[in-house]
């Protein structure tokens, strides 16, 4: 199985950050990987009442903004928040975003 790719930190542009952010199913994303540190991808699919594709998009995005991190787990993926790469990146603007929302 292959790896899913994921931009270097140096890589991780503020436009695409913010346009991945745009998107309220995302922000809640967000909001639930900084509040329990990390996720597994099918745990949101019944809570938010998604198909599983449309999430498999959701993380998608996330991940080629270099705001999430995806790792295979036997069977499962999963979702881990890049806050070091992005507080590096843009120093304030994860708390600043989940501080409104």
């Amino acid at each position: 199985m292959r790896s899913p790719q994921h931009p270097a930190t140096e890589d991780i542009q503020l436009t695409e950050v913010l346009r991945a952010l745009s998107d309220p199913v995302r922000l809640e994303i967000l909001g639930r990987l900084a509040r329990d540190g990390h996720l597994y991808c099918f745990e949101l699919g019944a809570e938010m009442d998604l198909h599983k594709s449309t999430l498999s998009h959701h993380y998608r995005i996330l991940r080629e903004a270099g705001v999430t991190h995806t790792s295979q787990e036997g069977r499962r993926k999963r979702l881990t928040l890049r806050r070091d790469d992005l507080d590096a990146r843009f120093p304030g603007l994860l708390d600043s975003i989940l501080a409104a929302v």
